[in-house]
This record gives C-alpha cells, sequence and structure tokens, in this order.
C-alpha cells in the first residue's frame, strides 16, 4: 500500500505558533508558518530552526485570500487555528468557504466572543455550569462589579473598571471615554458581572474524540499590564496612582501553578459538561484544546470554581508543561503543540482526519 503524503502543521506566526511547531517536529511533520510584516523575525530568523517554510504577509487577514490558501493546499495542510484567528481573520470565510482541513472545530470560535449573536455564555448555560452573576442594566448593580467594554483602539482588546453602584459605574465610564480609551457607543454592549474574589486559576484540558478521553494537560495563571505592576505597591501608593492611571489586564503571559488534588474532579465535571453540550449545542462539539478560566471562591461548605471565560482553541500557555498534570498522564511533559501533533498521526494512522479536522 502507498502511503500518503505527509501534512503539513500550518499555522499564523504568533501567540502559540512555536509551541504548534514545536510538537509538529518532534512527530516530523513539516512546519509551514504564515508571518506578518514587522512581526516575522521570531519565526523567519530567531527560531527559524522549527519553521520549515513560510510566506510572508501585510496582514493576517490574508490568511484567506488566494495565495496562502494556494501555498496551503499545495502543502496539504492542516491549519491549526489560535487566538489571532479571531481578532484578525474572517471567521465567516473559514466557516465556509476555507477549502484547507482546519485542526479542531472552526464553527466553535466564534463562540468565544463575549457578546453578539454567538457567544460562550450561551454555551456556558447550555452545559449548565456556574459562571459570574450577569447585570443587563447598570441600575441593577447591588455589589462589586468590573465592567468589560470593547477598547477605542483595539476592538479585540477590553478595557475593565470596577463599580458598586450606578453611580460608580457612571463616574468612572465617563473617566474612560473622557481619556479615549472607550466609546459611549460601547457601553451599551459591555459585560457588567460579579467580581469573583478568589484565586484566579486556568484549567487546560484536551478532548479527543478519537479516543473519547479528555485531559488535563496543565494550569496557569495570567500575567497582565499594568495590574500586576500595581497590586505590588502599597496601598497608598495604590490609592495615589489610581486617581490618574487606570489598571490594566492586558494579557503579557503566562505562570504556572498548581491545584490542591480534591478541585481537580470538580475542574473535570466542569469541563464534561461543556464538551457534551458542545457536542449538540455546537456540532460537533470540542476537538482537541480548550482553557477555562476560573476563580476558585471560598465556602463554605467547600470551595467552588466557577468560569469566567473560555478559550475554544489553544491557549498561549507554553508554560503549563511545567505543571505535573501531563506528566501524570504519560510518564513525562507533554505540551498542547505536542498533544496536537499526536493526536494528528494517530487520526492519519487510523484513517479518521475527518474526526479532528472541519
Amino acid at each position: 500500500m502507498n502511503q500518503l503524503p505527509v501534512p503539513t502543521i500550518a499555522t499564523l506566526g504568533g501567540h502559540s505558533a512555536l509551541e504548534i511547531f514545536l510538537g509538529a517536529k518532534k512527530f516530523n511533520f513539516p512546519t509551514f508558518a504564515i508571518v506578518q510584516t514587522g512581526r516575522d523575525k521570531t519565526y523567519t530568523k530567531h527560531f527559524r530552526n522549527l519553521v520549515d517554510e513560510y510566506i510572508t504577509v501585510e496582514s493576517f487577514k490574508e490568511l484567506t485570500e488566494d495565495k496562502v490558501i494556494k501555498n496551503l493546499q499545495e502543502k496539504r495542510a492542516i491549519f491549526v487555528p489560535h487566538r489571532y484567528c479571531q481578532v484578525y481573520c474572517n471567521l465567516g470565510y473559514l466557516e465556509k468557504k476555507f477549502p484547507v482541513p482546519v485542526f479542531g472545530n472552526k464553527y466553535i470560535l466564534k463562540y468565544e466572543e463575549r457578546i453578539g449573536p454567538f457567544n460562550q455564555y450561551q454555551l456556558l448555560y447550555d452545559a449548565q455550569v456556574e459562571y459570574p452573576r450577569q447585570y443587563k442594566r447598570a441600575d441593577d448593580i447591588d455589589r462589586l462589579v468590573i465592567v468589560k467594554v470593547k477598547e477605542a483602539a483595539r476592538g479585540y482588546e477590553r478595557a475593565f473598571f470596577f463599580a458598586r453602584n450606578l453611580s460608580e459605574f457612571k463616574k468612572k465610564a465617563e473617566k474612560f471615554i473622557k481619556e479615549g480609551r472607550i466609546r459611549e457607543t460601547d457601553l451599551k454592549d459591555a459585560v457588567i458581572e460579579e467580581y469573583l474574589l478568589g484565586p484566579q486559576v486556568n484549567f487546560n484540558f484536551f478532548y479527543s474524540p478519537l479516543t473519547d478521553k479528555l485531559e488535563l494537560l496543565g494550569t496557569d495563571l495570567r500575567r497582565q499590564t499594568n495590574i500586576d505592576g500595581l497590586i505590588r505597591l502599597p496601598a497608598d501608593q495604590q490609592q495615589e496612582i489610581l486617581s490618574y492611571i487606570s489598571p490594566s489586564y492586558i494579557e503579557i503571559g503566562h505562570v504556572a501553578v498548581t491545584v490542591k488534588e480534591s478541585l481537580l474532579e470538580k475542574a473535570f465535571n466542569l469541563a464534561e459538561r461543556l464538551v457534551e453540550a458542545a457536542k449538540t449545542y455546537i456540532p460537533p462539539g470540542i476537538i482537541g484544546p480548550f482553557a477555562l478560566q476560573t476563580a476558585i471562591v471560598a465556602g463554605p461548605p467547600a470551595e467552588k470554581i466557577i468560569i469566567y471565560d473560555l478559550s475554544l482553541r489553544i491557549p498561549g500557555s507554553p508554560g503549563i508543561g511545567f505543571t505535573p498534570y501531563s506528566h501524570y498522564l504519560y510518564g513525562k511533559s507533554v505540551s498542547f503543540g505536542e498533544r496536537i501533533a499526536m493526536e494528528i498521526k494517530l487520526a492519519i494512522e487510523t484513517q479518521s482526519l475527518a474526526k479532528i479536522t472541519t
């Protein structure tokens, strides 16, 4: 029997591309990067050893243009999506017209958003998992809430502020509008939710439809600007600075953390509910990596894990390899990039690529 040519693993040059490429190389898959002018040297120079070939574009939105598609088709590529697809690319085209196999469920990517006709709260509700209390009107605020509003300058990022009542909401919203951080018109779409007091932990899972197995590969927490600097200051200096600087929660990296074992079953229960709900709600459901961004709130009677955000694709956190959970499963550390490559390899061997691609 003649063997089929080995597919190329392709992705956009950013977010978690290096992790994807390293995993691909470990299983001898060729790699192909779509890099953007001005932010390409990470892949074309500094870590060129992980990139077999690349194409340069002026914008990542060119993923769905003919010249890029032709390159992907010629290489029999399997495209691995990450956050940049949701930020920069035409998801509608990716869903309906993109003639290249996409690892995972490309139809679920749009449900990562917090507002609009397709949003993560629909999936969380359908899975019957607890998420922070939502407020449709600022008039109803009766406790500390965090307000999430689309940034004026970068629509894919959010500005955040806290409020305990309607008066504080108006005061801080006006300040942000005056500073040019948000637009008044975007306030109507703001997410207003109860602020959860508790340590934040991201539970990073992988679901395989080939084996019907759910795996926890690692746990981590985010590093964010400028809040990480603010919390390291004495309280009096925090108060002084906050009078003229607003906190920012832009993600710049992650830190590996662990959780006590008594929480693991609770985390798996939440992930299992989401996996089962997604099969019906957004068929064919979750395929491969996803992350639950959670806060762990105090009892009594016991700690509770509450999901406040979802990542429905590979999380940008290579540091999870330094937590023990994949080691418990495989006897060694397995990154998300490696786990994706393992899944593609198994699908090829069992002639099941259709089960892991859309």
